[in-house]
């Protein structure tokens, strides 16, 4: 686990794309795992900066996003599928055939969850996957358990998750109450992973994702057993940090 501290937000951002940049350039045919949330939108940003210049061509990239809410269409404001589309997915020249996310609107999640693991099985796994961390440790959305999750799977929300991305909707009680996301071995089958974060309010769980006990009560903390895992933290997340 390599750790790198960036004194800002800019400098995370501009140091996880170049790492993605340098992946579809070395690579025009990589399969790369996408993240939402704002820890990911500097990433974006500058992935998009580096195809306007005409650095990178995303014409035979595919991608597979972490996750998904249950129960929402994917042209609802608040599903990931519309976050990418916004933040990423109409500024660079993908095809959006090839961009994957598990089905929220599916009536059988276990049969969908069966689905998207086989789909990122059929494309030979995921070449580099991003990353964030939550309040409490989870990645994805694996929240702290007994277990890690081997596989895709529907994962009931924590109260704290729900708190955390309440700001998105117009109350708490419109957070979709559960989600479909890749499991933590889907995760760790990932041939690299970088993990951006950022704001003293994450250093604790990036403190015990580096340091501490390796437990699915910090799902995170199974990033210490992977080969090739880059954590890209600001000041204030790493504060705490040995």
């Amino acid at each position: 686990m390599v750790v790198k501290v960036c004194t800002n937000i800019e400098e995370v951002g501009k140091s996880a794309a170049a790492m993605f940049n340098a992946q579809v350039i070395k690579n025009p045919l990589s399969v790369l795992g996408l993240a939402t949330g704002s820890s990911a939108l500097p990433v974006y940003e500058e992935m998009i900066n580096a195809h306007k210049l005409g650095l990178t061509d995303y014409a035979g990239i595919t991608t597979f996003n972490l996750d998904e809410y249950c129960g929402l269409e994917p042209t609802h404001a608040q599903s990931y599928r519309y976050f990418m589309n916004e933040n990423l997915f109409k500024q660079i020249n993908i095809d959006t055939a090839n961009t994957f996310f598990p089905d929220g609107t599916a009536k059988d999640f276990v049969q969908e969850s069966a689905r998207y693991e086989q789909s990122v099985s059929d494309r030979m796994g995921i070449d580099l996957q991003l990353l964030g961390l939550g309040h409490n440790g989870h990645i994805a959305f694996n929240e702290p358990c007994d277990a890690f999750p081997n596989a895709t799977h529907c994962v009931q929300l924590t109260e704290s998750t729900i708190q955390a991305n309440a700001r998105f909707f117009d109350s708490a009680d419109d957070v979709p109450k559960a989600a479909l996301t890749m499991g933590i071995g889907t995760i760790m089958r990932a041939r690299a992973i970088v993990m951006v974060v950022f704001g003293e309010a994450k250093a604790e769980a990036v403190a015990a994702m580096v340091n501490g006990a390796i437990t699915p009560k910090c799902p995170a903390s199974i990033l210490q057993l992977h080969p090739e895992v880059t954590i890209i933290a600001d000041e204030s997340a790493a504060k705490l940090l040995k």
